[in-house]
């Protein structure tokens, strides 16, 4: 199966769409999942902070996840900062060619900012947050992502469409079969 890989600033959208995405799979009778940062934070990955290495670590850990549940059937939707691309990278390395779709959520940092559904932005300006992404940690915009979405210009909903319309084209491939594993 294939793994959609969501990557983004904090607030600029990637769980709303991959939510609204994964319920038009499972409408459609397609077995999906999502994997999304927050949740993983909460659970799975309480252990980790937000230095370098413990991102790295949060999206080494999200990666070998996906792979697995690429394998057992799923396409798994993944939610998720990942702020350094050579993090993505090595994600994208354990899949097949063409199992791997990264999908660069964008928003610029003021309207990011502006939306700031937790109030993490406010929190990060005010010193009450550390190492927080796009204020004191930095994030690196994919340089070949297969889908940009730029969130100020379209709706959730046209961001979605977008994406399905995608994995809907002919050179799109839903792949079947375990994952090539490689690091």
């Amino acid at each position: 199966m294939t793994v959609l890989w969501f990557t983004g600033l904090s607030g600029a959208g990637k769980t709303t769409i991959s939510t609204l995405i994964l319920q038009h799979l499972h409408a459609a009778g397609t077995p999906a999942a999502l994997l999304d940062g927050d949740a993983l934070r909460r659970g799975l990955n309480s252990d980790l902070g937000f230095s370098d290495a413990d991102r790295t670590e949060n999206v080494r850990r999200v990666g070998e996840v996906a792979r697995l549940m690429t394998d057992a059937g799923l396409v798994v939707l993944v939610a998720l900062i990942s702020p350094f691309r050579s993090d993505r990278d090595r994600a994208r390395a354990l899949f097949h060619p063409g199992q791997f779709i990264e999908i660069h959520v964008d928003a610029p940092l003021e309207v990011a900012e502006a939306r700031d559904p937790k109030g993490l932005y406010r929190q990060a300006r005010q010193g009450q947050v550390r190492q927080f992404t796009g204020i004191a940690s930095a994030y690196e915009s994919p340089l070949n992502a297969e889908i940009c979405i730029d969130t100020v210009a379209c709706t959730a909903h046209e961001a979605a469409e977008q994406v399905l319309l995608f994995l809907e084209a002919p050179a799109t491939v839903l792949h079947a079969g375990p994952t090539n594993g490689a690091v």
